[in-house]
Order: structure tokens, then C-alpha cells, then sequence
């Protein structure tokens, strides 16, 4: 039996792709373009002023070349990964204990002290009250200064909490039951049931970290030796690059000619991991925002 497809749904299906084509285009286009700049002769580059989509005139590594002798790029990318790594063991430790204790019913109290971290959410002391408080405690100019601070968010918790609070409390009865402990129920057979949302809490917390440079630029700003990725990146795009400048020179005699091209390579090196990992965690960020978001 051949199904007959309405006129009024066919022109739907006809608009729905074109607009879906056309959103894919304005989200891929700007890194396609990135990626052939930073591949294309220096020379030509620099006279260009449309979007790139081949290697114009021919493909040029140099600026790959240059980016890769440039060690001050290497140590950031080093220290960007020990804080997302801190970070994220920080911050799923701490989000997961305070999910698992807000939701449970014993805990007295439990919805004013939503009520109170809910009330952070909206009314806070703002950034000059923060670095005060970082600057007492003794965290200004350390790596401790990119971790510490955030590593709790409400919004995590929040999440965990209403995700743990879907999970029948039978299961915790059952083990309790058996002999288990607060600490082995948590981790034993609440956390593997919420891996999604907690997935979901790993990936907005590492894409975060990843992308911060702000909190260096206020907590770390004399001790370049702990920037992160961005920091340098930033220094590369917007602020001095007599750094890279002179590694570029050791490469070629004509350095200023590769000055777009290695803008260009930097964005590229530094977005290319988050692309690579996003697509394997991908598939749990709906389902982990809808388990904690909404109560079933």
C-alpha cells in the first residue's frame, strides 16, 4: 500500500529541511572557514576578505608549524587539562554528595535550604566581594584560584537532586537492608542509575573550563606560567604577540606575513579537542537534562 503524502506536508517536510540546511550552514561555516584559513598561503590570506572554503592559492602547514614550536601554547594546553580534570573531580564529588542529601526526605529542613542556595542563584555579592574573598583565603596567583572557586553550582545540584529524587527509594531501602552505609548506597547504586545527568554535569563543567580565561585574567594575572589555554589564545588574538612573534621568526625570515594564519591555527588547535569529545558525551545531554529537570 503506497502512502500518499499531502500537498501541506510536503511543503512542510520541503521548508523544514531548507531551514534545518540552512541553520547547519551558519553553525559549520565558521569553523570550515577557520580551518582553510589557517591551511591557506599566508600571502593571499592576508589580502582576503570573504569566507574562505578551500586553501586559497595552495595548502601552507607553516602556521601549524610555528603553533607547534610554541611552547608557551603547549604549557597552557597543559594546564587547561589539570583544571578541567581538578575541576570536574571537584565539582562531581561535591555536586553528587549535596544532590543525594537534598533528596532525600530525612534531612530536616531540606526545602529552606533549597530555598536559601536557590536565593544564590538570583542575588550574589558580585565579582569585586569574590575577589576579596579569593585574595583573603590566599588563592591569588595560584592554580587552586581556576578550581576552587565554582567548583559547587546550584544549578548542578539542583539537577542531581531532582534526578536522584526519581529513583524508586525502594532500592536504597533494599540495600540499607543488606548492611550498606550512606557512602556505599551513593556511589554503589544511586550514582550508576543517574550516569546521564552526571554526564551531562561532567560535560557543561569541563566546556566551561575550558573556555575560561576571565578567571585567570582577574586571579592569575602576574603568573603566566599557570594561564590557561584561552589566556594564551587571547594574548595571541588581542594582546601582545611578541612571544609567538619571535618564534615565528626562527621559522621564517618573513614573519609578519604568517601573523592571520597562526590566529586562525590557534582557534583551530584550541576548539579541536572539544569537537573530538563532544560528539561521545553528546548523546547523554538530553537525557540527563530532562531526568534532572523534571520530576516524574
Amino acid at each position: 500500500m503506497k502512502f500518499k503524502m499531502k500537498p501541506g506536508r510536503l511543503i512542510f517536510l520541503i521548508i523544514d529541511v531548507a531551514l534545518l540546511l540552512f541553520v547547519c550552514f551558519l553553525c559549520l561555516a565558521p569553523i570550515w572557514h577557520m580551518i582553510m584559513a589557517s591551511i591557506s598561503n599566508p600571502t593571499a590570506l592576508n589580502v582576503n576578505t570573504k569566507l574562505v572554503f578551500k586553501p586559497l592559492k595552495n595548502v601552507d602547514w607553516g602556521a601549524y608549524k610555528i603553533i607547534l614550536k610554541y611552547k608557551k601554547l603547549w604549557r597552557a594546553y597543559g594546564n587547561t587539562i589539570m583544571y578541567i580534570v581538578c575541576s570536574c573531580a571537584l565539582t562531581g564529588l561535591l555536586t553528587t554528595i549535596a544532590g543525594y542529601t537534598f533528596s532525600r526526605k530525612r534531612l530536616y529542613y531540606r526545602n529552606k535550604f533549597m530555598m536559601f542556595l536557590a536565593f544564590t542563584m538570583l542575588f550574589h555579592g558580585g565579582m569585586i566581594p569574590t575577589y576579596m574573598v579569593i585574595r583573603k583565603l590566599g588563592l591569588v596567583d595560584t592554580p587552586f584560584a581556576m578550581i576552587i572557586p565554582g567548583a559547587l553550582s546550584v544549578f548542578n545540584v539542583i539537577i542531581m537532586r531532582t534526578s536522584m529524587q526519581n529513583i524508586p527509594i525502594e532500592l536504597e531501602e533494599a540495600a540499607r537492608l543488606d548492611g550498606a552505609s550512606d557512602l556505599k548506597i551513593l556511589f554503589k547504586v544511586i550514582l550508576p542509575l543517574c550516569k546521564a545527568t552526571f554526564a551531562v554535569i561532567m560535560l557543561l563543567t569541563a566546556v566551561a573550563k575550558w573556555n575560561d580565561y576571565f578567571s585567570a585574567l582577574l586571579y592569575i594575572p602576574t603568573k603566566s606560567q599557570y594561564y590557561p589555554l584561552q589566556m594564551v589564545l587571547r594574548e595571541i588574538l588581542i594582546t601582545s604577540t611578541s612571544d609567538i612573534e619571535s618564534t615565528a621568526a626562527d621559522f621564517s625570515n618573513n614573519a609578519n606575513v604568517y601573523k592571520k594564519a597562526i590566529e586562525y591555527g590557534s582557534i583551530v588547535v584550541s576548539t579541536l579537542p572539544i569537537l573530538c569529545v563532544y560528539p561521545f558525551v553528546q548523546k547523554y545531554f538530553v537525557t540527563g537534562m530532562t531526568i534532572g529537570a523534571v520530576k516524574s
